[in-house]
């Protein structure tokens, strides 16, 4: 399916597409009206963090917020994707934290910008080994988690989403032409909340892959 290696598409995968408030009960616990249509912003490159290396919290929140997801890796490009053929174009997938400053987002938000510095800064999307497509045989149907310090914040099944990952992937490549390596975002089950310096986080989906970040503050 692809000509570079795959299991490392954060070293060369041009974008990170992520699609908010696809729990409903998530965009209901930060008082957000349920939306009709999928919610799309981006996160750089830049903001992909592995194992083995911190979490950083940006100078400018006191508010960073985790939200634990499931990634689609996106192996063969295209745009104006059908329903029925995106399943077509994923590689496999990921388990990603989409780290929020919510502080600044919620200042942005009440003054209708951007939350670009809210979402894109440096280690806002940890990830996870690459999982291959083989080993997820229904990725509408798994179970998400979240331990901060061994306490459990966040537990949610990809069937709660409000947007399938066929809708999302047809949906986004109406608009933004996919490409190899590219990372889809898919939404948080509900249970976010603030993480402190010197936090230790773990995520997983159950039966596949776990992992571990520590949180430090950026210098």
């Amino acid at each position: 399916m692809t000509s570079r290696n795959i299991s490392r598409f954060w070293e060369w995968g041009r974008k990170i597409i992520c699609v908010g408030r696809n729990y409903a009960d998530h965009a209901k616990e930060l008082k957000n009206a349920v939306p009709t249509e999928p919610v799309i912003f981006l996160k750089p490159p830049s903001s992909y963090v592995t194992e083995g290396s911190p979490i950083l919290i940006p100078a400018y929140t006191s508010d960073l917020h985790h939200e634990v997801e499931l990634g689609v890796v996106i192996g063969k490009g295209g745009t104006s994707i059908p329903q029925c053929e995106a399943m077509d174009h994923v590689a496999g997938y990921a388990l990603c934290l989409d780290m929020t400053a919510r502080d600044v987002q919620d200042q942005c938000k009440s003054q209708g910008l951007p939350w670009t510095l809210a979402k894109a800064f440096n280690t806002s999307c940890p990830v996870s080994a690459f999982i291959p497509k083989e080993r997820v045989p229904d990725p509408g149907h798994v179970t998400l988690w979240l331990k901060v310090n061994e306490h459990v914040k966040q537990s949610g099944c990809t069937s709660q989403m409000i947007f399938s990952i066929p809708f999302i992937i047809s949906y986004i490549s109406d608009f933004i032409s996919l490409e190899e390596g590219d990372l889809i975002l898919t939404g948080t089950p509900k249970g976010v909340s603030a993480v402190q310096e010197h936090d230790e986080l773990q995520a997983g989906i159950e039966g596949l892959i776990t992992m571990s970040f520590r949180v430090d503050r950026a210098q």
